[in-house]
């Protein structure tokens, strides 16, 4: 699903997504004893990645859609390697990494397309044991000043019909998960963590921002233009409201972060 929904706008959804900050990075790093080797899972254009590049003597960054990798940065210590969705033991060992031998596994913006369960047997197999880590996160609607987020509330409500299912756990900000990890050394529980990420926009930014979103993408594939001329003139007006034509737009983003711990 989410591999067919970014493949048409695979560019535009690299130029107008948000980064991650560097706290988030150096939580991470902090929590995982060696710094060897990192799989970055539904990497897409590899936002997540160039971090992870700079922080991990190696990187091995997958997806299933290849037009997003091809729009990821070319580094020297990264393999970008195209997936199917569900990987048996010999296809991770020949597409990601030998068993036991991963310190990090990260996921960012991405867990709520998997196979959640099936995923985290996969993590299980590549990490190190019992100190590799598993990090995944997701960022929420960005928040702007109250009156555009007013009209962005009315917006999201009336995009939700048409969510697919597996979205609805961005909403609880991953606290639903089934997280089958151990905290982290120095913490007692798996997360949330909160950290946030600002990105300045304009309005047009704004839009191509909702319009890059699966909230937008997917009732739009069933002919309902959510972006109506109304829709439009309110967030305008809400907009210019305060005479400033940029504005800085906050993503928070939660973490949910645990170790692999020793098989039973």
């Amino acid at each position: 699903m989410a591999a067919k929904l970014y493949d048409t706008q695979a560019k535009e959804y690299r130029d107008i997504r948000p980064s991650y900050p560097p706290e988030l990075f150096q939580f991470i790093a902090s929590k995982t004893p060696i710094h060897d080797l990192a799989w970055d899972a539904g990497a897409g254009n590899g936002q997540a990645t160039l971090s992870l590049a700079g922080i991990y003597k190696n990187v091995v960054a997958t997806d299933t859609s290849q037009n997003q990798l091809h729009l990821a940065p070319d580094l020297p210590n990264v393999r970008y390697q195209q997936t199917t969705p569900l990987m048996t033991e010999a296809e991770l060992h020949h597409n990601v990494a030998t068993q036991s031998s991963v310190d990090v596994v990260t996921v960012a913006q991405a867990l709520h397309w998997f196979d959640i369960s099936a995923f985290f047997q996969q993590a299980k197999w590549v990490l190190k044991k019992p100190q590799g880590v598993i990090a995944a996160w997701c960022y929420s609607a960005p928040e702007v000043d109250e009156s555009v987020d007013s009209v962005f509330n009315r917006y999201y409500l009336e995009s939700k019909p048409y969510w697919d299912p597996a979205r609805n756990i961005l909403d609880d900000k991953y606290r639903s998960i089934d997280f089958p990890f151990m905290p982290v050394d120095g913490e007692v529980h798996t997360g949330p963590f909160k950290f946030k990420t600002e990105k300045l926009l304009d309005l047009d930014d704004y839009f191509a921002y909702l319009r890059s979103s699966s909230g937008y993408q997917m009732p739009r594939k069933k002919g309902v233009e959510l972006l109506r001329s109304d829709v439009i003139e309110d967030f305008e007006r809400a907009w210019n409201e305060d005479g400033n034509a940029h504005k800085i737009a906050t993503f928070p983003i939660y973490l949910r972060i645990g170790k692999v711990g020793n098989p039973n």
